[in-house]
């Protein structure tokens, strides 16, 4: 069976096609830049890699281009649309009318539409590859995979908001997580790593979105982003945690209006907000260079991360390992090293060596005096999709 999955973002469009249930992936790629005129479409498939720059205005146009290469008799994999049985698609906020992975109808579309609201930059982009992958794969059952499932386990002394009851009980105002996904593979691939079920801990997923999950005997127990994917820590462009005080500020005396801070909020804060740089590779290599904005960044960026992996060890009552994932986990040896500095109390001490070498599988970049694990585990949240998707159907 062939399961397309699609991540489908703002201005971007991620895909993979498995063989099901395999899980052998026939190809994968990005399409960048959507709604613009350099925009760059990536396709790899044995071990073949094509680059395209051209203008794709939207996501029409991208999974058009898509189906296209896919059907090329050279480079394609297959040889009609109706080859693909699955899209399995990727939908950040699933609030409380999604616990699991769900069959796509009219219905959930327009629960998909209303749930915009709590994830402005995700859901309506989720909802457009959707809408598109219908009318290209019209044959293929759709299934959306929510973001917010894996943390239905969270209870309710850590989902609950300290406001009136009311609001959780008439508004659905709660945590819910996301990126559960990535935080229930990576959590899943450590504990086999680790040949203990019983095991406490830590994902850390950091890329331009970032979250931790407290992992307890698998379950997510806690996790650092809550009722809208805003909180927690410092991303590339969202400011993480602050104080509520500065939005009534910022309305009552600097006379912004909320459409404003919530733009400044989402979109102009966190490490572009303190550097003028969103990509941690151009604030890395300014850092080097010493640019002191940028160094204080990536400070401020670890030390946020290190609060939360002190309360998460305290409600875990221990930790057995930390897990670093996802783009910037995966590949800056910069944030793991400010990260675990000086984390000795917990018993977390890292290897500079071993956190300097490069590989695809998991890996361990604990010293030999760590108590603490230290991994680090590629995600790979089409997969984890993939096969959510087909259970799903099958069953």
């Amino acid at each position: 069976m062939q399961v397309l999955v699609l991540n489908s973002g703002s201005s971007s469009i991620k895909f993979q096609l498995f063989k099901m249930p395999e899980a052998t992936i026939l190809c994968s790629g990005l399409i960048e830049r959507i709604g613009f005129e350099d925009a760059k479409f990536t396709f790899k498939t044995n071990g073949n890699k094509l680059e395209t720059i051209t203008s794709i205005l939207n996501h029409n146009q991208g999974l058009t281009l898509l189906a296209k290469q896919l059907l090329n008799k050279e480079t394609g994999v297959i040889s009609s649309p109706h080859d693909i049985k699955i899209v399995g698609h990727r939908v950040v906020h699933g609030g409380q009318h999604f616990t699991s992975t769900t069959e796509i109808t009219p219905e959930v579309k327009a629960k998909i539409k209303e749930l915009s609201t709590l994830a402005p930059l995700h859901n309506p982009a989720n909802l457009e590859g959707i809408n598109v992958a219908e009318t290209i794969f019209s044959s293929a059952k759709q299934v959306a995979v929510f973001d917010t499932a894996f943390h239905q386990s969270i209870p309710e002394k850590a989902y609950k908001y300290a406001i009136p009851n009311s609001f959780l009980e008439n508004n659905s105002i709660r945590l819910y997580g996301f990126h559960g996904t990535s935080h229930k593979y990576v959590s899943e691939k450590a504990i086999a790593y680790l040949n203990k079920p019983n095991s406490k801990i830590i994902t850390i997923h950091l890329g331009n979105g970032c979250s931790m999950t407290a992992v307890n005997n698998g379950k997510s127990v806690d996790h650092t982003l809550g009722f809208a994917p805003m909180n927690g820590l410092i991303m590339g462009t969202r400011s993480g945690d602050i104080d509520p005080a500065i939005i009534f500020h910022l309305v009552n005396s600097l006379d912004y209006t909320l459409e404003e801070v919530n733009t400044l909020l989402q979109k102009e804060s966190g490490m572009l907000g303190l550097t003028g740089y969103s990509d941690l590779r151009e604030i890395e290599a300014e850092a080097e260079k010493g640019n002191e904005q940028c160094q204080l960044a990536l400070e401020m960026n670890a030390y946020r991360i290190k609060k939360y992996i002190g309360s998460y060890a305290a409600i875990l009552n221990g930790l057995d390992a930390i897990v670093f994932t996802a783009g910037i986990g995966e590949n800056s040896n910069t944030m793991r090293a400010l990260t675990c500095k000086e984390l000795d109390y917990l018993g977390i001490s890292l290897d500079l060596d071993k956190n300097s070498e490069r590989s695809d599988n998991i890996r361990e970049i604990q010293s030999d005096a760590s108590k603490v694990k230290v991994l680090v585990i590629p995600t790979n949240e089409e997969l984890e999709i993939a096969k959510q998707s087909v259970a799903l159907i099958k069953n």
